[in-house]
């Protein structure tokens, strides 16, 4: 579905991104991981189209995302970003119908309106939809975002930190909603911060350290203690039972020197 190859990007003389090399298919949940500053949002604005890649190139469906106009492109992947904010006073619904506009030929249809309702439905949003969205609190807005995400239909999702500012339980059940979306054949994109739940919901793991790929692959391989303290430059600890999920625990320095 995805396919990278030799990417970078450049502003000016420093380099954001360079060689990165990734691929997702039907299904698969791909984790962007790294520190800050690492590159994980170029990464997921030049998969969007929303950069031109300086070298290298971002194929979706087995076509250069140059191809693509603005409106096949958003048929085909949709983006939850960090930025939520709306200029105007649009309601819960607008805001999820907005997932629709890719589709329109002319007026809008009773489909589309349909639609509409059983993506805020879907993500039990539907009591939200003649709220203001501005009113909304940030759990309840980013649910309708993502229910103008699912409305789109689009094949491939690519999320920026889409748990940031959830408490346990939302950030949980929003993973477990695209994990469901990922059974039913959707490529999902995440960039996270959260080393516990890319290992608990990623098929794969991308892990980024200025600006360049320091390994990609299961999360089991890529999440080892060794590697995670050279790239976030503090130790980890590997909690969990045999058969069971595993967890990887961050140490305060004065820890580590006490052990």
């Amino acid at each position: 579905m995805l396919k990278v190859q030799n990417l970078g990007y450049r502003v000016g003389e420093r380099w954001l991104l360079r060689g990165v090399d990734l691929a997702v298919g039907e299904g698969e949940f791909l984790a962007v991981l790294g520190p800050n500053g690492s590159g994980k949002t170029t990464l997921l604005r030049l998969l969007a189209g929303e950069l031109r890649p300086t070298e290298g190139e971002v194929f979706l469906l087995g076509e250069s995302l140059a191809v693509y106009g603005p409106q096949a492109l958003a048929r085909q992947r949709a983006v939850l970003s960090q930025v939520r904010e709306m200029a105007f006073p649009y309601t819960a619904y607008e805001v999820a119908f907005l997932g629709r506009l890719p589709h329109l030929v002319g007026r809008e249809r009773p489909l589309d309106h349909r639609k509409t309702l059983e993506a805020l439905e879907r993500v039990r949003a539907l009591s939200l939809k003649e709220r203001l969205f501005p009113s909304l609190s940030g759990g309840e807005a980013m649910r309708v975002e993502v229910a103008r995400l699912l409305n789109q239909e689009a094949r491939l999702l690519l999320l920026d930190e889409p748990t940031n500012h959830l408490d346990p339980r939302y950030a949980l059940e929003l993973l477990c909603l695209f994990r469901a979306l990922a059974y039913e054949g959707k490529g999902v994109v995440a960039v996270l911060h959260d080393l516990n739940l890319a290992g608990l919901f990623a098929d794969r793991v991308l892990l980024l350290k200025e600006g360049r790929a320091v390994a990609y692959g299961p999360p089991q391989a890529v999440l080892h203690p060794g590697l995670l303290e050279e790239v976030y430059e503090v130790a980890f600890s590997v909690l969990g039972q045999p058969g069971g999920p595993t967890f990887w625990v961050p140490l305060p320095r004065e820890v580590v020197r006490g052990a």
